[in-house]
């Protein structure tokens, strides 16, 4: 099991983050089975103030770069990602042609 931890950010605007909390209540089967689809096996998003994190665990088989294959060739990803777009901003550093940017672990604490 693999885990991600990636971060971006939304639009400094009230009503814009209560729509898009909105769509992710329940979002469509096509993205949910096309997420499920790549390896991930459980995705969770949590927001303070206009910055927005999200958690990925996925299987052994799981890479970006699959994933992102899939989402260019399936026109239902592409307007859920075009519509999403309308309310993400990315965060400074960010490179080029990505929304969201891998944290990466500086520190870990298990029993």
């Amino acid at each position: 099991m693999q885990r991600f931890i990636l971060f971006l950010d939304l639009k400094n605007d009230s009503e814009m983050i209560r729509e898009y909390e909105k769509y992710h209540e329940s979002i469509p089967t096509e993205i949910q089975e096309s997420i499920l689809a790549s390896g991930i096996e459980s995705m969770k998003m949590f927001r303070f103030e206009d910055r927005l994190c999200m958690e990925i665990l996925a299987n052994d088989e799981f890479t970006f770069a699959k994933k992102s294959e899939m989402d260019t060739n399936n026109p239902a990803v592409q307007v859920w990602e075009n519509l999403m777009s309308n309310y993400q901003k990315t965060i400074p550093g960010t490179p080029d042609g990505t929304k969201w940017v891998l944290a990466h672990p500086i520190f870990s604490l298990t029993k």
